[in-house]
């Protein structure tokens, strides 16, 4: 018995020196700039065009490219099959013009290269970096001043009348003034263009579906007889769109099963924005156990 105990003793000091870990490469082949999110969080807060990420425990990680300019975002789920392993990836345009994400190359990280001296190496996070929101607002002031005084005199002989006439110069000067104002730092998963009223927790996606569009999704998720039907569009719609908290409720609402609500509510984690507020979902179960499944679920999905 007493070996058995040292046994697990001594492999709670050991696994943590040998657990597997993998690395991630993404560069884009045009020099675009963007940052990464891995599961749902920011990795990097500026935008870059190679970002590496370290210490990847899991096989897989659900990848989104969010580009500086206006460049449609990019999905992909990035699968890392052999352990302490470096893979690399490629951002580039197809013969379409469309943008996509090409595994290039993996080796093993003992062997890999050192990083360029000037590549920043983002540790993976299951805490997004605070980013912080600014304005600038430009001012511009004109002077107006009075400039030096030329008389000018014109004699005329015109029945005896003398003209005379005075000419005065004025300069005008421009001058602008730019300020920038910091509003507040906002933890995100995405781009920060946007900042829902009254949430202050984090960001798991840039920007949410407009209500007209939810609404038209809903309808379209509602329509179908058959709940496999019901799922395939209900991911469709996930995977195309970020969503609220209170949008994925209504959309788990559309299904009669605990169990077509368990696959949905853990689908959507991934798409929604204010994922802070994501245990509100638990009130569209009827089991405990249900609920359990969820919590262990998001536990394993930010790690």
């Amino acid at each position: 018995m007493k070996k058995i105990i040292l046994f697990i003793v001594m492999a709670g000091f050991i696994s943590p020196v040998f657990a597997q870990q993998s690395s991630l490469i993404v560069f884009s082949e045009n020099g675009e700039r963007f940052q990464v999110v891995l599961n749902g969080i920011l990795q990097n807060a500026e935008p870059e065009t190679n970002v590496m990420i370290t210490d990847l425990i899991a096989p897989s990680y659900k990848l989104k490219i969010l580009f500086e300019d206006n460049i449609p975002d990019l999905d992909k789920t990035v699968y890392f099959q052999e352990s302490n392993t470096q893979y690399t990836y490629v951002l580039k345009q197809n013969k379409k013009g469309e943008y996509v994400i090409r595994f290039q190359n993996s080796v093993p990280i003992a062997q890999a290269l050192p990083p360029a001296p000037n590549q920043i190496v983002h540790v993976y996070s299951v805490t997004p970096p605070a980013t912080t929101i600014t304005h600038t607002q430009t001012t511009t002031t004109t002077n107006v001043s009075p400039g030096v005084g030329n008389n000018v005199n014109v004699n005329t002989n015109m029945n005896g009348v003398n003209i005379n006439m005075n000419i005065n110069e004025t300069n005008v000067s421009s001058t602008s003034t730019t300020t920038t104002i910091s509003t507040g730092t906002v933890h995100s998963g995405g781009q920060t263009s946007y900042v829902l009223p009254g949430y202050d927790g984090y960001y798991g996606c840039p920007y949410p579906i407009s209500d007209q569009d939810f609404q038209m999704a809903k309808r379209s998720i509602e329509s179908k007889d058959f709940s496999d039907s019901k799922v395939l569009i209900a991911k469709q719609v996930l995977d195309a769109n970020c969503v609220l908290t209170s949008q994925v409720y209504q959309i788990v609402e559309l299904f009669d099963f605990e169990d077509d609500r368990l696959e949905i509510a853990k689908y959507a984690y991934g798409s929604t924005l204010d994922v802070g507020n994501y245990f509100r979902i638990n009130d569209a179960f009827d089991f405990e156990s249900t609920i359990e499944e969820l919590d262990t679920y998001i536990i394993n999905y930010r790690w």
